[in-house]
């Protein structure tokens, strides 16, 4: 069973992490896909679990501070585990390829 969860830009970078990391420990997590706006957690079958949706402009820099800040945290959490759990980080990576495409199609 997947849930999914949309975000705003005016998240608390305390209770994200809190939520993510809460998820993390409470559940058999194996994956932490963060890929621009889309943070998928998946378990050790690769089901996804939850998705986190972070509906925020990548344009405004403090939003793209924030979401730095969340992902070093959550990252600190996965590699505090000491356990097979891993994570692939893609946050700004996959937005400016997303924002090149929507150029080159204008």
């Amino acid at each position: 069973m997947m849930k999914e969860v949309i975000i705003d830009s005016d998240f608390s970078i305390d209770d994200i992490t809190s939520r993510i990391t809460n998820i993390m420990s409470k559940w058999s997590i194996h994956f932490l896909d963060i890929n621009g706006p889309n943070w998928i957690i998946f378990d050790y079958d690769m089901n996804i679990k939850y998705v986190f949706i972070f509906n925020v402009d990548f344009d405004d820099l403090d939003t793209r501070i924030k979401l730095e800040d969340l992902k070093l945290n959550v990252i600190h959490h996965i590699e505090s585990l000491k356990d097979e759990t891993t994570y692939r980080d893609n946050l700004i990576s996959a937005v400016f390829l997303t924002k090149k495409r929507k150029k080159e199609k204008n």
